[in-house]
């Protein structure tokens, strides 16, 4: 695997990052984030990654399965141990953002698991009911399945937006579970989703976009897959996200209605006050979906840090015009330390 920045001597800290001032702007940062451009430029090293992956389909319980992907650092390296790594809502194991820290990791000796949720990637055939951001028990699961397979110590997680809720609802569950979960690094998890649907509606309009653009084809592949169960109406990919979310949730869950859902999933207030797993957040605080008002409302232990930039947007933290992430040293450096 070709070279990449080996373990940074000083953590690196919030301070440290500084992007240059045509890349500071918030809303290039988030767009550059999950861009096609990243992409085209990291090509190659994404190629080295799905080259060594194998593929996993992992008990997530109650006859749940979860699509996973396992590679190995360079032969003859004893592994650090191993990470798992999630994506974001309607992202994938295979987005550029998590790609690009899967090969950090594996050239910094770590096994990783690159893990799609439920009805993300190539996955909606696996199971019959729809994704929801409650379905936290199969990703513990899941996670439980890989600690397993694959005895390398210590395990880690790290998790991007939507997926670094999951990470830390993991580490909150870990231990009642008998996962032996060393630490977790989340950059900008959503912290309470009510809020974060508010932002999206009052933001700029391509964040919708994309994000329903995403959100509808991902619903066509379901119904396509399973017609008896959802004979979505052509109104129904008209709606909003909060109508659609509103329709999907009373209509396909046992969710009384959209604000039990929207609270279901939340991290807020005191919530994470029990995290008993050493844990590390990274946020922004320009996100324009993540609102920073949520991370400094938080009640935190002691052994959870939290780690404010004044740039970066959402999940970018874009360093220069390689649009290398900056992001990923942090998580490389705070996994080490878990280590």
């Amino acid at each position: 695997m070709t070279e990449a920045p080996g373990p940074m001597r000083t953590p690196p800290t919030a301070a440290d990052y500084r992007p240059p001032a045509l890349l500071a702007n918030a809303h290039v940062q988030s767009v550059l984030a999950s861009s096609s451009v990243r992409r085209l430029i990291d090509g190659r090293r994404h190629h080295e990654v799905l080259a060594r992956s194998t593929e996993l389909i992992l008990d997530g319980g109650d006859g749940v399965r979860l699509q996973g992907f396992h590679a190995q650092p360079d032969r003859g390296q004893d592994p650090r141990g191993l990470a798992v790594v999630f994506h974001g809502w309607e992202g994938s194991a295979n987005s550029a953002y998590v790609l690009n820290l899967s090969r950090r990791l594996l050239a910094e000796g770590w096994e990783v698991a690159r893990l799609n949720f439920r009805d993300h990637g190539d996955t909606h055939h696996l199971n019959a009911e729809i994704f929801h951001s409650c379905r936290i028990d199969e990703v513990v699961g899941a996670v439980a399945d890989l600690a397993r397979r694959f005895p390398a110590r210590p395990l880690v997680a790290a998790g991007f937006s939507l997926g670094g809720n999951f990470a830390l609802r993991v580490a909150l569950r870990a231990p009642a579970a008998g996962i032996p979960l060393a630490g977790v690094a989340a950059v900008c998890p959503a912290i309470h989703p009510p809020n974060i649907l508010e932002a999206i509606e009052r933001g700029l309009r391509i964040y919708d976009i994309y994000f329903m653009m995403q959100w509808r084809e991902s619903l066509r592949r379901k119904q396509a897959l399973f017609p008896d169960r959802y004979a979505f109406p052509p109104e129904v990919f008209r709606l909003s996200m909060r109508e659609l979310t509103r329709h999907l949730i009373e209509r396909y869950t046992e969710f009384e209605g959209l604000d039990a859902y929207l609270h279901g999933y939340s991290i807020a207030g005191d919530r994470l006050a029990a995290l008993a797993i050493p844990a590390a957040i990274l946020t922004a605080a320009d996100d324009p979906i993540i609102p920073v008002s949520g991370f400094e409302q938080l009640v935190l232990p002691a052994t959870v840090r939290l780690d404010v930039t004044r740039h970066g947007g959402h999940c970018g933290f874009i360093a220069g015009f390689s649009l290398r992430s900056w992001a990923e040293d942090w998580v490389a450096a705070r996994l080490a330390e878990f280590a």
